[in-house]
């Protein structure tokens, strides 16, 4: 093993360059620790980069990967000649945007909510409450919501019978179901998103706080000229990170709700549900790659359009 080099400090103190294995015996609990979280994303997410390659070929089960014929774009070409690529790209983007701006806005009120309420024992119950439902599979939702919504037998139809109204057939109207998606997912992530937003608001000085109430600010007054401002940096940083993902559908959510229901599509397809279709019926492995590839680019693009904007405006906001 390289023994330390001895070398001048900028105060002119000699101090011991440490060896880059020094360094990892040095801190290795600290590395331990993160090593099943690098594990993980070496596995699931570096590594699988390799299939990319698929959204150039035509897959052939008995070639591989590497044998497989190219065929350069033919499979771009016939994902944009499906008439769904704007459909899909559309829906996708339009639902995370809402997700992220009204999640985050109910997210930011709730948590001030949470740590304005005085009795510790009401705050603990209310966040066990709203933070439930984020343990809950979207599977168990889908069937909830489909007991609810269903024409035959759902409690809403039941309930506009027993008043002699009409039913409404929710699974063969897509007018409805943005509002019921967007309803679903910012119920229930809810309490698990204001959790960083009480966080942050822990972290700030209570001295302020008091120094407002002692000059008469009313709660409201220090919510807004305090709690707010201080969470402006942890707001900036959730939305560039969940603009990452804008061309990213929760493809359990969708296909737990709407499944294989067509009248639905054009309202409620997203590219991550059209790229399992894809795969599921036509076996085509190379579109589904192609599929997924556009929507990586779009990601990296808007990600990084975003953050130069961010940077422009507030550059001890950007992520980079």
């Amino acid at each position: 093993m390289k023994k330390a080099k001895i070398v001048v400090g900028p105060n002119g103190t000699l101090q011991k360059k440490s060896t880059l294995l020094g360094m990892v015996l040095k801190h290795k609990i600290l590395l331990l620790m993160i090593a099943p979280a690098l594990l993980y994303y070496i596995v699931f997410s570096y590594l699988p980069m390799f299939g990319v390659v698929l959204a150039f070929k035509e897959y052939d089960y008995a070639l591989g990967i590497i044998k497989s014929p190219f065929v350069g774009l033919e499979n771009f070409k016939f994902f944009f000649k499906s008439g769904q690529a704007f459909t899909v790209t559309r829906n996708t983007f339009l639902y995370n945007v809402v997700f992220i701006l009204l999640g985050n806005v109910m997210q930011l009120i709730v948590a001030v909510l949470f740590t304005e309420i005085g009795s510790k024992r009401i705050r603990k119950t209310a966040q066990t409450c709203i933070f439930f439902p984020y343990f809950i599979s979207w599977v168990v939702v889908g069937a909830f919501v489909y007991n609810v919504f269903s024409s035959d037998y759902g409690m809403i139809n039941s309930l506009l019978k027993s008043v002699s109204h009409e039913p409404i057939n929710f699974y063969s109207e897509p007018k409805y179901w943005p509002f019921i998606i967007v309803v679903l997912d910012i119920w229930k992530g809810l309490g698990y998103g204001s959790v960083v937003y009480m966080a942050t608001i822990t972290g700030i000085d209570t001295s302020i706080y008091e120094a407002a109430e002692i000059d008469g600010a009313s709660i409201l007054k220090r919510i807004w000229y305090i709690t707010l401002p201080s969470l402006k940096p942890t707001v900036i940083t959730l939305i560039l990170l969940g603009l990452g993902r804008v061309f990213r559908g929760n493809m359990t959510m969708f296909y737990s709700l709407i499944g294989n229901n067509g009248l639905l599509y054009n309202y409620t397809d997203v590219i991550d549900t059209f790229t399992f279709r894809t795969l599921l019926f036509s076996n085509d492995v190379g579109m589904s790659a192609a599929v997924g590839f556009y929507q990586s680019v779009l990601c990296f693009a808007f990600i990084m359009l975003a953050n130069a904007v961010v940077k422009k405006i507030d550059s001890d906001s950007a992520l980079f």
